[in-house]
């Protein structure tokens, strides 16, 4: 390999670790940006669930309407709303009833790992 190739060569190599780079990060800031996004969701599904199906006069059937939700949503959208699921998303509700504190700490944990980036 002549000198001009091997210099070709170490550019191209060189250029393809920083492209995976790119790509590698750009995954992460997706992947982070999406899972804040669906704990958001999954935050407000409970609190709706909480507020509109569960509490007051409702709370007898509550748990059969849940049931309910669960199979169509799950039927819809996968196994991600099974019922014990949409439990957890209520529980979630309950210890964090308000939506800035969750809005915050879903901020501090993207923060966090959107560091991790650049360090790499």
């Amino acid at each position: 390999m002549s000198e001009n190739e091997q210099i070709q060569e170490n550019i191209r190599h060189q250029l393809l670790s920083d492209i995976r780079l790119l790509i590698a990060e750009a995954k992460q800031s997706a992947a982070i940006v999406v899972n804040a996004t669906m704990s958001l969701l999954y935050w407000r599904i409970g609190k709706r669930l909480n507020d509109e199906v569960l509490h007051g006069k409702r709370a007898g059937y509550g748990k059969e309407l849940v049931i309910g939700i669960s199979k169509e949503l799950t039927a819809e959208y996968g196994t991600g709303f099974a019922e014990k699921n949409l439990r957890r998303m209520r529980q979630f509700a309950e210890i964090y009833p308000d939506e800035e504190i969750v809005v915050s700490l879903i901020r501090q944990l993207s923060w966090t790992h959107s560091d991790c980036l650049h360090t790499v």
